[in-house]
């Protein structure tokens, strides 16, 4: 400590401090709302508590929160001067995809699927939806699909 001069280690006391779960969360514009030919934005959320862990990556979620700076110390504080990085302080999330269980397919979905079934093209059908814009690789799409749908299910929480 350069204001008492004292040299020495810092040690952790674990018995006085007190841990909080923390997430760190990146959210982004989804692909349809994005005009073309743009970057999709994106923000940083901080989540505490009980709100951890309750956005996991690909889930649609709305988020309300607290938009703060993010507070700089040091010698990056001099240099940014009056800009700053900001964040959302969340406060409540709300899901709007459901689980796998929950998802309730209307009749003429489930009329489609079965069609698609019967036709035995199923496996071609599902390769060349992948990256339709780009002609021909249809091993590496298939290798890709594989991909997509094989292993085990991951089960979170």
């Amino acid at each position: 400590c350069q204001k008492n001069k004292t040299k020495g280690q810092l040690f952790l006391s674990t018995r006085a401090s007190k841990f909080v779960p923390f997430q760190e969360v990146k959210i982004q514009e989804m692909a349809d709302q994005v005009p073309v030919g743009h970057i999709p934005r994106q923000m940083t959320i901080h989540c505490h508590g009980a709100l951890v862990r309750q956005i996991n990556p690909g889930d649609v979620v709305d988020v309300a929160g607290i938009f703060l700076p993010t507070p700089y110390t040091g010698f990056k504080a001099i240099r940014a001067g009056l800009l700053t990085d900001t964040y959302l302080e969340a406060q409540y999330v709300m899901q709007h995809k459901k689980a796998y269980d929950d998802i309730v397919l209307a009749q003429p979905t489930l009329r489609r699927m079965n069609e698609l079934e019967r036709t035995g093209q199923l496996y071609e059908y599902l390769s060349r939806s992948i990256a339709p814009e780009i002609f021909g690789h249809v091993d590496v799409k298939k290798a890709l699909l594989l991909q997509l749908i094989g292993g085990v299910t991951k089960e979170v929480g």
